[in-house]
């Protein structure tokens, strides 16, 4: 018996050696290649103009077509965009606009090449809708005194006139951070929990409710192209099952439409947005056609509990297959549009981040992936903590101009030849 023993204790001894091993080559230095050091060096390239909904060359409102977004007329209109977050967390306000007057970082947002802004809000900014302090104001000074309502507002006509499309998000209930492991978040309704659990408390009809309030203030707004119903549902543990997030889904994007027919109502996998599977057999159906853009959300950690592990770790051929189960069946199939509204990596990976990087983008650039960086931001609301995905500086006018933004640059780019005549993807 002591030498079965013995063996078991060697065997998860050198099991345990393996995967220690393993995950420390993943945090290992990685090196950026020539072309990404070439391109750090170089002015950022000017933006395709007739890349944005404000160039003549396009027609609103937006619909869907098979796997992509198109105007009237037909021509594809892909999303390009980069989140801008902050009216989600503790401060209820979009960062930065102590540094930069929100018409700078507009005109940042499209030097830098993005055609649309993903601008997520908490459920509590409506609830809650305090007034900002001054010193977050400190840029924009003809804000001081207004609520978080009105600076989300105010931000958004900013992008709209600097000809950018913005799609808003309600990211998640209560303003902090997302997502962690507080069920109370882990959904758009959470009165199934006890009252005790939750500091912001809400049901289904409230959730839809918050959302007509903040969408009544854009109705009159042709770039305000979309909403992004919830981000990362999830459930408690993991339980949301496709069947009650797309009827919910359903219900929510309806009542939008019955105030703007023309808003694309965007609705995002389960499991943190991974998993779109179950468009297959149950689509999300709404009273008005051609309105349905799907999200998934695409990290390095993504993956972690399947066979093939996280994407950190992954070989290509593993991390495609994981994307053509996951969603990218719906793209290629040509069926519906998927915006990978979030994925990010630091500006100093790891070798495991390199390699879910070059990963990803490889893909997106060869199915000309709709995409939604995350972030620009510089710094997280909370404790003013260095944000390491960040694609700009800490004065948020000078971009980060390594690897990143060289795919972000190639990324914006593919399929723009091919996408420009009429009719045509």
């Amino acid at each position: 018996m002591f030498p079965v023993l013995l063996l078991i204790a060697a065997a998860i001894g050198a099991l345990l050696l393996y995967l220690y091993r393993a995950e420390s080559r993943l945090l290992l230095p990685w090196v950026p290649d020539a072309s990404a050091r070439l391109f750090a060096q170089r002015p950022l390239p000017p933006p395709l103009d007739d890349t944005f909904l404000s160039s003549p060359t396009y027609t609103l409102p937006l619909r869907t077509r098979g796997r992509d977004v198109v105007d009237a007329r037909g021509r594809r209109f892909k999303l390009s965009s980069v989140n801008w977050y902050g009216a989600s967390d503790e401060l209820f306000v979009p960062g930065g606009l102590d540094v930069k007057h929100r018409d700078e970082i507009a005109r940042i947002v499209r030097a830098m090449g993005f055609n649309s802004v993903r601008l997520p809000y908490a459920d509590e900014l409506v609830l809650r809708n305090p007034v900002v302090p001054p010193h977050l104001l400190a840029a924009n000074p003809d804000l001081a005194g207004r609520r978080a309502m009105d600076v989300l507002e105010a931000v958004v006509d900013a992008l709209t006139r600097a000809g950018i499309a913005v799609i808003v998000n309600n990211h998640i209930t209560s303003a902090t951070w997302c997502c962690g492991a507080d069920p109370c978040d882990a959904g758009w309704a959470n009165d199934h929990l006890p009252a005790v659990l939750c500091r912001v408390r809400q049901t289904e009809d409230e959730w839809i409710e918050h959302w007509e309030e903040v969408m009544r203030r854009f109705v009159g707004n042709p770039l305000v192209v979309g909403a992004d119903l919830r981000n990362e549902v999830r459930g408690v543990w993991g339980t949301m099952t496709w069947d009650r997030w797309a009827t919910a889904a359903e219900r929510a994007g309806n009542r939008l439409l019955a105030m703007n027919p023309d808003w694309l109502i965007i609705v995002g996998g389960t499991e943190s947005q991974n998993d779109l599977t179950g468009v297959a057999r149950r689509p999300v159906v709404l009273d008005l056609p051609d309105r349905v853009v799907y999200s998934a959300h695409v990290y390095s950690w993504s993956g972690w509990g399947s066979i093939g592990g996280r994407y950190a770790q992954r070989t290509y051929a593993s991390f495609v297959q994981s994307m053509r189960k996951n969603w990218a069946y719906l793209v290629e199939g040509d069926i519906a549009p998927v915006w990978v509204g979030e994925f990010g990596a630091p500006a100093t990976p790891g070798q495991g981040d390199a390699n879910y990087w070059r990963n990803l983008m490889r893909y997106l650039k060869a199915i000309d992936a709709d995409f939604g960086y995350w972030a620009i931001n510089p710094r997280k609301p909370k404790d003013d903590e260095k944000e390491s995905y960040s694609l700009v500086e800490d004065d948020w006018a000078t971009p980060v101009l390594d690897y990143r933004m060289k795919d972000m640059t190639e990324l914006i780019r593919a399929g723009a030849e091919e996408g420009g005549s009429e009719g045509e993807r």
